[in-house]
């Protein structure tokens, strides 16, 4: 137990993470000079400040753990043979230099040759921009950033609505299902355990965005093994295509975006293993009752009541795990996604639209890329952004205000409005429900009117 104990704490610890950085070719950089007006002191809270920032701006520790199982307020962990010495620990961290800058044999800080960047988007929850960092390898960073882009939610407005427009409703709607749940789970895991993101030194945060946030475990690695492998598991034996084939490209997606996080200094190896061991374990459970699930959705008189009323109490209970914090909307708005297109696909059921298809129509043969039919896909899937859009921004101008109002919570700063749960909590739900029930019932019918116009 010892040994495994050991081996957790060397899979957690973030100087592992930085190697990983530097063969990929990441490097830190120097530290913004403090300005000359500022006192002595100050400069010792800034720098204290940013450090604290660097590394999450999640001060937690253990109950129960002493020696070597407690984890610094920093959220470091070192190897178990460092760990027994904290003075070396402490004279470790308050020499390294910010964002995992390059040292050189003598211990100073160094140039490095390579393309000065800094973190694309600032801090969700503190507006921090971050700190400049060097890339020796471009290819890998492109890659990389791709990978991470695979978990956003930015990838996910387009690929489920275009999944759901141009491929395969059935499956679409079951992936989302799938998606919904994983994602829940995983929030909620992080809110409950708790652990701070890789410290900052010794790893170089490549992106910030996420930075306020929880670690463990990694819902990037959850919903990137969960999402490839889903659709796999669907999609094989419903469309024609080599087994090794669909199997290889769930293995390289799920690959990909996991070794992404850990580029980007956002999880430890160990988050990033667990996610995806969580994620299996959620599918293990939940795969088998889909078709349950589903039939439910589409059929029982009572499905209305429970899609609008589970997710929504589901919502709540998430809110009442941690302060507020972004992840807590992003749930909101995840559940929020669900209940719309579980909604929607109960009125299509009723309205006889969007039939699935029968076992004698199975399974369907992957057509022939052409011209026609990309220009197609496209212009179905700008078209249909664009509706999504428009009712997002619709629903957001009426929502918001609204809900302040019946509150009376003071609507001049939207951003403090949205800290409190009895406007973000409706917010996030009424508006990413609407845009859900639009992917599966409005868009098509749009799209079904075109066609026949």
């Amino acid at each position: 137990m010892v040994r495994v104990m050991e081996y957790l704490r060397y899979l957690q610890d973030p100087h592992l993470v930085a190697r990983f950085q530097l063969i990929c070719g990441i490097r830190g950089t120097l530290s913004e000079p403090v300005p000359a007006d500022i006192s002595t002191s100050d400069s010792c809270r800034s720098v204290d400040k940013a450090r604290s920032r660097n590394n999450g701006a999640l001060h937690h520790h253990t109950a129960g753990e002493t020696g070597n199982e407690q984890l610094t307020s920093m959220g470091v962990q070192r190897r178990i043979a460092d760990v027994t010495d904290p003075r070396k620990l402490k004279h470790d961290m308050e020499d390294a230099p910010p964002n995992g800058a390059a040292l050189s044999p003598g211990g100073e800080s160094v140039a490095v040759r390579g393309s000065t960047l800094k973190p694309l988007r600032r801090n969700s929850l503190t507006g921090e921009a971050g700190q400049e960092f060097v890339i020796e390898n471009r290819f890998l960073f492109y890659l990389f950033t791709f990978g991470t882009e695979l978990g956003n939610e930015l990838f996910y407005i387009i690929f489920f609505p275009f999944i759901m427009w141009n491929v395969d409703a059935f499956v679409s709607r079951r992936l989302i299902m799938v998606w919904v749940w994983v994602m829940y789970v995983g929030q909620c895991t992080k809110d409950v355990i708790g652990w701070p993101r890789p410290a900052s030194p010794p790893v170089v945060k490549v992106e910030m965005f996420y930075n306020s946030e929880y670690s463990m475990p990694s819902t990037h690695a959850m919903s990137g093994t969960a999402i490839p492998f889903s659709l796999f598991f669907m999609t094989h034996g419903r469309w024609e295509y080599p087994y090794t084939l669909g199997f290889s490209l769930a293995l390289c997606w799920c690959l990909l975006v996991c070794s992404s996080r850990i580029y980007m200094g956002m999880h430890s190896v160990l988050d990033v293993i667990a996610g995806i061991l969580y994620s299996i374990l959620i599918l293990f459970f939940f795969l088998p009752a889909l078709d349950m699930i589903d039939s439910f959705n589409l059929s029982s008189r009572y499905a209305p009541l429970v899609i609008v009323s589970i997710p929504l109490a589901l919502a709540l209970f998430s809110f009442t795990l941690d302060t507020w914090s972004t992840s807590r909307g992003d749930t909101a708005q995840i559940l929020g996604v669900g209940a719309g297109v579980a909604l929607a696909s109960h009125v299509n059921q009723l309205l006889g639209l969007m039939p699935d298809l029968t076992a004698d129509q199975l399974p369907l043969m992957v057509p022939t890329v052409s011209g026609g039919l990309v220009c197609s896909a496209i212009l179905r899937l700008v078209l249909g952004v664009i509706v999504l859009v428009a009712i997002r921004a619709l629903m957001k101008a009426i929502t918001i205000p609204l809900v302040c109002w019946l509150f009376r919570v003071p609507s001049s700063d939207l951003r403090k409005a949205r800290q409190h749960v009895e406007v973000e909590l409706p917010y996030r739900y009424i508006v990413y429900g609407t845009m859900g029930f639009s992917v599966l019932f409005l868009v098509p019918l749009l799209f079904a009117y075109v066609e026949n116009a």
